[in-house]
């Protein structure tokens, strides 16, 4: 496969899951069988139609055929239930919570990724010749090797650098911003990049089924919990919305948690079908 320097060649595999696992396979073992990869499209319908299944699939070495000139990008999005581990050809792995898109552009001088939805873990290998750049709602995340968390949701972006530091700064504006290291996390909303705040990158994440909550408000919760593969919740109205919240809780079940903080903030949860709707107590 040949790179063109412009535009970009793009390369989407990944909305395939069942050949996303067949390409994480044939990285380990031999070239698998148009049978075989029929088969594992079964096995991923039949895993996405139970209730809750959450998919997490490999990717790996996918861009080895890139020589490292021109430009090249690869697209790689996950539905709702599902996650994907990416292992990209410089050596960074990428992992995407669910209902998640993005872009991975390499050329000669940059690495570039566009966060179209979703969140995402990135561990960036260092490479200061290629500086590794996260464009996602408004505003970018610079770095040079490191590990971090972009979550975009409608409200707001957040950062949470786990390892190195990250300038996280208004696309328009890349020389301003703050440098936030680890151990601390920024907030960009309505324009503005917000102080860095301490929290405790030991603790377990969406990754392990977890959610931090601090800083966050209502719609912002509802937006991280319909990446996962429960009932879909519809989008509060702006009143609720906008309430901030906070807390620490397990993702399991996204009707008991919002029936729980809906007790402390004055909202009930109504089922409609296989959807969740929130509605104030005085409605």
């Amino acid at each position: 496969m040949t790179a063109t320097a412009r535009p970009p060649t793009r390369v989407d595999l990944l909305n395939d899951l069942a050949l996303a696992e067949a390409l994480a396979t044939m990285a380990g073992f031999a070239r698998l069988s148009n049978d075989e990869v029929r088969a594992m499209r079964a096995r991923r319908r039949r895993a996405l139609g139970s209730a809750g299944a959450l998919a997490l699939v490999f990717a790996i070495g996918l861009g080895r055929w890139w020589d490292g000139s021109g430009a090249i990008t690869w697209h790689y999005q996950t539905a709702r239930g599902q996650q994907l581990a990416v292992a990209l050809v410089d050596g960074t792995r990428i992992r995407l919570n669910g209902a998640t898109s993005l872009d991975v552009t390499f050329a000669p001088a940059q690495r570039h990724v566009t966060l179209a939805q979703g969140e995402a873990y990135f561990d960036v290998a260092h490479d200061a010749k290629r500086p590794f750049a996260v464009e996602i709602g408004g505003v970018t995340a610079r770095v040079l090797g490191t590990a971090f968390d972009l979550e975009r949701t409608n409200g707001q972006v957040e950062l949470g650098v786990y390892r190195g530091a990250v300038r996280f700064a208004d696309t328009a504006s890349p020389s301003s911003g703050v440098v936030v290291r680890a151990g601390w996390r920024s907030r960009y909303r309505d324009g503005t990049v917000g102080s860095p705040t301490r929290f405790d990158p030991a603790q377990q994440d969406w990754r392990q089924g977890w959610l931090d909550t601090e800083g966050m408000r209502l719609g912002d919760l509802v937006d991280a919990l319909n990446r996962g593969g429960g009932p879909l919740v519809v989008a509060p109205p702006s009143a609720l919305a906008a309430l901030p919240i906070g807390g620490r809780f397990k993702l399991d079940d996204p009707g008991q948690l919002l029936a729980a903080i809906g007790a402390a903030y004055g909202f009930s949860v109504v089922p409609e079908g296989d959807r969740l709707r929130l509605r104030a107590i005085s409605d």
